[in-house]
């Protein structure tokens, strides 16, 4: 799978793909919606939500206002470290070195030193009420799988877009590194914040704007689902994938 591939695109289109010029005309950029430093920490939070953090948006801005009051615990350290990993990536360009600090910073609670943004040594699945539901690709071919998706991003990135391409292939972007689940934990998160990342490098930087994190929050079993493409890397079927594209441009309907 190639994220640079456009061989779901015409599908993609008939579903929402030739309404995103539309959405995004009449989604509202301005301060009235929230300034960026509100908004980058709702994105932190709803994204940490995801992830089972249980520190919603109004208790953590409460904590941001008595702060000096209270001693920050596990959870809230996770989404201050994530909120910082998002500022860096806003004033930084997409590419293989900026995605693993970003990684670094936001692990800093998840992960012993020696493993933030370092790719995983280790096997990998993702474990449900049942069981394993999908393994990962091996830890021996992490590298090579990720410097490859970043050789695409680095092609796209050099590309003029039209914004339907643009979320298009920031969804893939999103869906190949949860798939192959790069290092040993904050794989979810990295993933939704490089889409984003991906989409306000080539749009503008208001487009840091867009709620995805939260839209995930709120539809997270559809979230979860339609990224469930195999029960291992090697069995993803990418031909059920167009049901997780259309995810994000939904965020732009909030």
């Amino acid at each position: 799978m190639n994220v640079s591939d456009k061989k779901y695109f015409k599908e993609y289109s008939k579903r929402i793909g030739c309404r995103i010029d539309d959405l995004i005309g009449k989604f509202d950029f301005s301060e009235k919606n929230g300034k960026f430093e509100y908004l980058t920490k709702a994105s932190a939070v709803y994204s940490s939500n995801i992830e089972g953090n249980g520190v919603d948006l109004n208790s953590y801005m409460n904590y941001e206002l008595s702060k000096k009051k209270f001693k920050a615990g596990k959870e809230i350290e996770e989404i201050e470290n994530l909120i910082s990993a998002y500022n860096f990536a806003r004033k930084n360009n997409l590419n293989e070195k900026n995605f693993l600090t970003v990684h670094k910073l936001l692990a800093e609670t998840l992960l012993i030193k020696s493993k933030r943004g370092k790719y995983r040594t280790e096997p990998i699945g993702v474990f449900g009420r049942t069981g394993l539901e999908y393994l990962a690709v091996e830890p021996e071919f992490v590298k090579t799988y990720m410097s490859r998706l970043f050789e695409e991003v680095e092609e796209l990135n050099a590309k003029e877009l039209s914004p339907e391409e643009v979320f298009y292939f920031a969804s893939l972007i999103h869906l190949r590194i949860a798939h192959i689940h790069p290092f040993a934990d904050g794989n979810g998160r990295v993933a939704r914040l490089a889409e984003k990342w991906f989409v306000a490098n080539k749009l503008g930087k208001e487009f840091w704007k867009i709620p995805s994190e939260e839209y995930y929050k709120n539809n997270q079993n559809k979230y979860y689902q339609t990224m469930n493409l195999g029960v291992n890397f090697y069995e993803l079927d990418y031909d059920k994938c167009i049901d997780f594209l259309v995810l994000l441009p939904r965020c732009l309907q909030k």
